[in-house]
């Protein structure tokens, strides 16, 4: 590990799921080891001139699920869960302002950053394209859940408990339902967000990560449909 004339290496931290950075901070070589040897991100502030560990006095930690060097040795890439919201202002991630660029061949100009339903931004989200923004989404709605002081559409969801989620849940499902039985594509296409958005809320309530449901979802990849369902009608 190459480190600059001060002792310090950037270090970029990524949310080890969702693959979205989640903040840019600096380590020297004793905040390197205390990351390796104790699994939750260390660094060096810069500011202070002293050693930190990522949530120390907030609880947000850093948990640690690797630590790569780039081509040249001299930066870090830390691959992390994190246990609340990264920066310091609440928010899932530091990298949350200004707006996101499409290619400039698509002749198209910069698109905002999308809103979850409580008016609050998908930090680093692209414009609905990347099936990733489930995970990101998820992540934001981890940031609430920690933060039970902050109002939001989905702290008020998450305080009604299973019940009232499930109920909402159902609701949302009924207006996707009529939604593509008489509707236009636009009405589809917005119910359906609903649906998961609230379906990724009761994940969250019931902490399971969106990855596991993946996960069910590639085991049962090229299995019939029919097959399936009598597979676990049989297990029952």
């Amino acid at each position: 590990m190459t480190f600059d004339e001060k002792g310090l290496a950037p270090a970029v931290v990524q949310h080890a799921r969702t693959g979205e950075v989640l903040m840019l901070a600096f380590v020297n070589a004793e905040a390197l080891r205390l990351t390796l040897e104790t699994g939750e991100a260390h660094f060096f502030s810069r500011s202070r001139g002293a050693l930190w560990r990522k949530g120390e006095t907030s609880g947000n930690v850093l948990r640690v699920v690797e630590v790569r060097l780039d081509c040249d040795e001299d930066a870090v890439l830390v691959r992390a869960e994190p246990a609340g919201p990264t920066c310091h202002t609440g928010k899932p991630s530091c990298f949350f302002q200004g707006g996101t660029f499409p290619s400039p061949l698509a002749g198209q100009s910069p698109t905002s950053l999308p809103r979850l339903p409580d008016g609050s931004e998908a930090a680093g989200a692209p414009d609905g394209a990347d099936a990733a923004i489930l995970e990101r989404v998820f992540a934001v709605i981890e940031a609430r859940k920690a933060d039970p002081a902050r109002r939001s559409y989905v702290r008020t969801l998450l305080d009604g408990g299973a019940g009232a989620i499930g109920a909402k849940l159902c609701e949302e499902a009924g207006e996707l339902s009529r939604a593509i039985a008489a509707e236009s594509d636009e009405r589809v296409v917005a119910e359906a967000a609903d649906v998961l958005f609230h379906l990724l809320v009761a994940l969250g309530a019931r902490d399971v990560a969106p990855s596991r449901v993946f996960a069910e979802l590639s085991r049962r990849f090229g299995v019939s449909g029919l097959d399936e369902k009598a597979s676990r009608g049989s297990a029952k």
